[in-house]
């Protein structure tokens, strides 16, 4: 590839081949002989910085000589520009580095590929980029940066420019296989200095709504024709034009209101608009699935249609191959731009050769009729120069830094009428990870609602919602508490007051899915229970006092139940319960029985329970009165009293079940909340096994077995060592050893022994007579002050004595044990 001997107007955008290949032949002998850096873009400059020079490799801290022909053709490729467009501003070609050398602004890409699933899609890396960096303002915002950092300082500091900022997002879209290019250019205020004040937050706009039409169904020609339509077709026109009307009110006043609402909040006039430098990424189409071409704020990790009026003009864009112009007028923004690069008239290029834009632009020239052996001819010829290689190391970004995300474990964006705050996983001791405060006003001074979301919490809750006006709080749970609880809306945890709770009822053994308490009821809601129960509502009376087991406990007496059944096929649908009513205030218990199919009234039987005896009153007995009812059927056999009484026995055991169910339902209750009351006091979060550095029984295992093999070596070394070589070195002859030899080894060795031994009974009795010192000392001490000292200080003195004579005692063991050991070395030296 060879930089273009003069750089084209936009009236003469093409020329003829051999006009390019003589100026490729006179500006490479040019470029080879006579030119040099001129003075006004010093080759080394103080870095932005200072930074340890001794730490960077060579690439760093000078060029090749393929980057030094770079940054020439860079530098003659800048004066023809000059020359050409003197209106226009200076190109961001060859900034320094944070080594103060100067780079090419290709060079510095670094096609890299992290090993994380998140980074495989531009979405993910460009929130990555968004998260992990904070921003430094160009000063002044309407000049370009005269430092361009490697994206490896830049991850590593995690601070850098809206430059920085591109050439590191641009470095992982490239590694990931998109066709991803940095672009220099314009911006407005907002987006320059990350100003998302008049932005809605993410997290509040509603999900995207699935529009996909339901598959019509295929009407059979043979089946039985629906009853006509008898409603009048144009009462139905009318109707559909009413609220078509109506809803266009709806919407046009709604255009308006956001109309008025964005003309009071729009910001005031930006002088410096046009003139705001600002850096982004430009994805095109083709790579990847990638259907149309579309813009990347690195600053904020959104994508943007290449028409979005925050993006005023373009000046230049690169990637790690070549080095693009834009020629094309951008006086109202870039909505009218197009992103051919093989466009001549439309983008000038630095090098020319095997790149997939030049490839194209050639094979466009080229007629059809041509033969292929030019075609390749005419490529080899214009290989004459490829772009350098990149300068930067590989980048690599650690797990811990992976995981901790944010400059400091954490960060903080401002939207309209919202506060967005994001914290790393662990950072927090209560797992929170994500909070959103919602405001009433543009101030931020009025909370509305407070939104968290949580990770690795032993509770399983995932998220939290606060309102503020009423006070009440929403809470959801992942799978897996013992309680099996989902969902819990509540304003205090207070036993007796309104809440809601849901439950997965697949692990609930009742198969309870949802229980809804209020002051005086109680709704509970079953599933896939074998009674087919799936409906239970309780009514309570006023707050009584009852005395069990000794104690006085409040207790809301029950004053009705009402449960509901699904239609259980087994049974005829006359005798197949489908809702009972105990009514225990009143004594009578209401039973209706299932719809059959035929009719339209459903059986139904009341009771009116016997009063039991009561001090000296005998309890009332049962009539046939006690019981009315109607059966559906008139020609079935009516039940005669024995019938009528059994069933009434097993409605009042059934009653007897379901206070008790009740009864445990609300100690189920009272235990939920007293066990969330703890876990919110108290939290604690779930560490992997696999996560040495934060699970602590974990990395206790592993430095137990690390020390265990060590140990294991230790001794197999022990093992190995000969103990008699030392003194067999003594020795003229080692191989073998005659009878004086053998005998004078076991005088040396026994005297050896005997050394040791001495010394350690010297050690010992030091230490023996040094703590018998201490001790009569202390003792001295204490006679002395006993009058005046304290509990305290008489108990820490007696501690003393004890620990003291404790270990007196055991150097006078190991003392005498010492002793003995050295009398019997001496009588084994005696014979």
């Amino acid at each position: 590839m060879e930089v273009l001997p003069e750089m084209e107007s936009e009236e003469d955008a093409t020329l003829t081949d051999d006009e390019e290949k003589k100026g490729f032949r006179e500006l490479e002998s040019s470029l080879n002989n006579n030119i040099r850096l001129t003075p006004d873009l010093p080759h080394i400059m103080k870095p932005r910085t200072p930074v340890d020079l001794s730490r960077y490799p060579s690439s760093y801290k000078q060029n090749s000589s393929q980057e030094t022909l770079m940054l020439a053709m860079a530098e003659n490729f800048r004066q023809q520009f000059v020359l050409l467009y003197p209106d226009r501003k200076a190109l961001l070609l060859s900034p320094v580095n944070e080594c103060g050398v100067q780079k090419f602004v290709s060079t510095t890409l670094r096609s890299s590929l992290l090993p994380y699933p998140e980074l495989y899609d531009w979405e993910g890396c460009a929130s990555f980029v968004s998260d992990y960096l904070s921003l430094e303002l160009l000063d002044p915002p309407f000049e370009l940066p005269k430092q361009l950092s490697s994206p490896t300082r830049v991850l590593q500091t995690q601070r850098g420019t809206c430059f920085e900022f591109s050439m590191v997002l641009c470095s992982l879209l490239l590694g990931a296989g998109f066709n991803a290019y940095c672009v220099s250019g314009y911006a407005t205020k907002e987006m320059c200095l990350l100003d998302q004040s008049r932005q809605e937050c993410p997290l509040l706009k509603p999900p995207k709504q699935d529009n996909t039409e339901e598959p019509k169904k295929t009407v059979n020609k043979y089946s039985v024709k629906p009853p006509r339509d008898l409603y009048s077709t144009f009462e139905k026109h009318q109707e559909e034009k009413q609220q078509a009307k109506v809803k266009a009110d709806a919407v046009k006043k709604q255009q308006e209101e956001e109309r008025l609402r964005k003309e009071q909040e729009r910001p005031p006039h930006d002088p410096l608009l046009g003139l705001r430098i600002h850096s982004w990424v430009l994805v095109l189409s083709g790579s990847r699935e990638i259907p149309e071409n579309f813009f990347i704020d690195p600053l904020t990790g959104k994508g943007y249609s290449t028409t979005n009026e925050n993006f005023v003009g373009i000046e230049s864009i690169w990637n790690h191959q070549n080095y693009w112009v834009n020629k094309q007028d951008c006086s109202f923004g870039c909505g009218s731009m197009t992103f051919d690069l093989g466009d001549l008239s439309k983008w000038e290029y630095m090098l020319c050769g095997l790149t997939s834009q030049s490839i194209s632009m050639i094979s466009e020239q080229k007629s059809p009729r041509e033969p292929e052996d030019e075609e390749e001819e005419e490529i080899d010829e214009l290989k004459a120069f490829e772009m350098p290689t990149s300068w930067v190391t590989k980048i690599d970004i650690p797990p811990p830094d992976m995981e901790m995300r944010y400059p400091g474990g954490s960060k903080i964006l401002q939207y309209r009428k919202a506060k967005l705050e994001k914290f790393a996983p662990y950072l927090l001791k209560d797992g929170l990870v994500t909070k959103l405060t919602t405001y009433k006003d543009l101030e931020c001074t009025q909370p509305n609602t407070i939104k968290e979301w949580f990770k690795h919490r032993s509770d399983h809750l995932e998220e939290r919602e606060l309102h503020t006006d009423s006070n009440v709080t929403t809470e959801h749970f992942r799978p897996g508490r013992s309680d099996a609880l989902k969902y819990h809306r509540y304003v205090t945890l207070v036993p007796e007051t309104e809440r809601q709770m849901d439950f997965y009822g697949h692990t609930c053994t009742d198969g309870l899915a949802r229980r809804i308490e209020k002051q005086s009821e109680m709704t509970e809601t079953f599933e896939d229970r074998t009674d087919f129960l799936y409906y239970r509502h309780i009514v309570y009376g006023k707050q009584i006092k009852v005395i069990r087991a000794g104690e006085a406990l409040n207790q809301r007496p029950i004053k009705s139940v009402e449960e509901r059944f699904h239609r259980d096929p087994s049974k005829p649908a006359s005798k197949d319960v489908a809702e009972r009513n105990f009514k225990m205030s009143d004594g009578k218990i209401q039973v209706t029985y299932h719809l059959e199919d035929d009719r339209i009234i459903p059986a139904w039987m009341n009771f009116i329970k016997p009063k039991a005896a009561a001090n000296s009153q005998k309890g009332q007995d049962f009539s046939p009165e006690m019981v009315s009812g109607f059966q559906v059927d008139p020609f079935a056999k009516p039940y005669n009293d024995l019938q009528l009484y059994k069933i009434l026995l097993e409605l009042m055991r059934d009653e007897e079940n379901v206070e008790l169910q009740i009864r445990n339902s609300e100690k189920e209750v009272k235990s939920i909340l007293s066990s969330r009351e703890k876990e919110d006091s108290n939290t604690d979060l779930l560490i992997s096994i696999y996560n040495t550095t934060r699970n602590e029984t974990a990395r206790r295992h592993m430095e137990e077995k690390e020390r265990k093999a060590k140990e294991k070596q230790k001794r197999q070394k022990e093992k190995e060592l000969d103990l008699l070589a030392p003194f067999q070195a003594r020795l003229e002859q080692t191989e073998s050893l005659t009878l004086k030899d053998a005998l004078q080894l076991k005088r040396d060795c026994l005297t050896e022994f005997k050394q040791q031994l001495a010394n350690k009974a010297n050690l010992i009795q030091g230490r023996f007579e040094k703590e018998t010192e201490e001790l009569q000392k202390k003792q001295l001490w204490y006679q002395k002050n006993q009058l005046t000292m304290s509990t305290e200080d008489e108990e820490d003195y007696f501690k003393y004595c004890s620990e003291a004579m404790f270990r007196i005692h055991v150097l006078k063991l190991r003392l005498s044990r010492k002793r003995e050991r050295l009398r019997d070395i001496w009588h084994w030296k005696r014979h």
